[in-house]
C-alpha cells in the first residue's frame, strides 16, 4: 500500500500545484521558459503514475475488503462510465460540450472514480479511486473559481461534439469489449 500512496502523493501533488500555488506555473514559465515547467512536471507525474500502477497491482494481491458492493452496482457503474470517454475527448476538442461543462477532464475523472467506487470495495480501491474523486472535486471547484479561458467559447459547428461523442463511445465500447480486461486484468462485465 505504501507504493500506491507514494504514487498518489506524487501524481496528485503535481496536479494540485495550480490549486495551491496558481502563480507558480506562470512564474516558472516566464522566468525560465515553458520546458522548465513541463519537463519536471511531466517527469514527476509519470513517476507518480508508474508508482500508482505498480502499487495498485501490489495492493490487489492482498485485498482487504472495506465494503461489498451489490452486483447491481456494477451495471450502474457501467452507465456512469458512459460519458467518461466523450468528456475526455471534449477536453481536447473545441466543442459545445467543452464550453458547457467547462472542465470536462475533471468531470470525467469524478465520474470514473465514483463508478469504480460503486463496483469495487477493497481498501486499495477506496484509496485509489477515493483519492482521485476527492482531488478532482477540489480541482473542479478551484478551476471554476478561475477566470474563464478563451478556449471555453462555443464553436460555430457541431463537428467537435460529434468527434467527442462518437469517438468517446467507440473507445468506451472497446474498453468494455475487452481492453479493460487486457490492461487491468478484470472484465467490467
Amino acid at each position: 500500500m505504501t507504493v500506491l500512496v507514494a504514487g498518489l502523493v506524487l501524481f496528485l501533488a503535481m496536479h494540485s500545484l495550480r490549486i495551491v500555488a496558481p502563480e507558480m506555473r506562470a512564474r516558472v514559465m516566464a522566468e525560465r521558459g515553458k520546458n522548465a515547467w513541463l519537463l519536471p512536471y511531466t517527469a514527476v507525474s509519470l513517476a507518480g503514475f508508474a508508482l500508482i500502477v505498480w502499487g495498485y497491482g501490489l495492493a490487489r494481491m492482498d485485498p482487504g475488503l472495506v465494503y461489498a458492493p451489490p452486483l447491481a452496482l456494477r451495471h450502474v457503474a457501467l452507465l456512469v462510465l458512459l460519458p467518461v470517454f466523450p468528456l475526455l475527448i471534449a477536453a481536447y476538442v473545441p466543442s459545445r460540450i467543452r464550453a458547457a461543462v467547462g472542465h470536462p477532464m475533471l468531470v470525467a475523472t469524478i465520474l470514473w472514480a465514483l463508478a469504480h467506487l460503486m463496483a469495487n470495495g477493497t481498501f486499495a480501491d477506496v484509496i485509489l479511486f477515493g483519492s482521485f474523486a476527492l482531488w478532482a472535486v477540489i480541482d473542479w471547484r478551484s478551476a471554476r473559481a478561475r477566470p474563464a479561458s478563451s478556449s471555453a467559447k462555443v464553436p460555430a459547428g457541431w463537428a467537435g461534439d460529434a468527434v467527442a461523442v462518437l469517438g468517446g463511445l467507440a473507445i468506451y465500447g472497446i474498453f468494455v469489449a475487452g481492453l479493460h480486461e487486457w490492461l487491468i486484468g478484470v472484465s467490467p462485465l
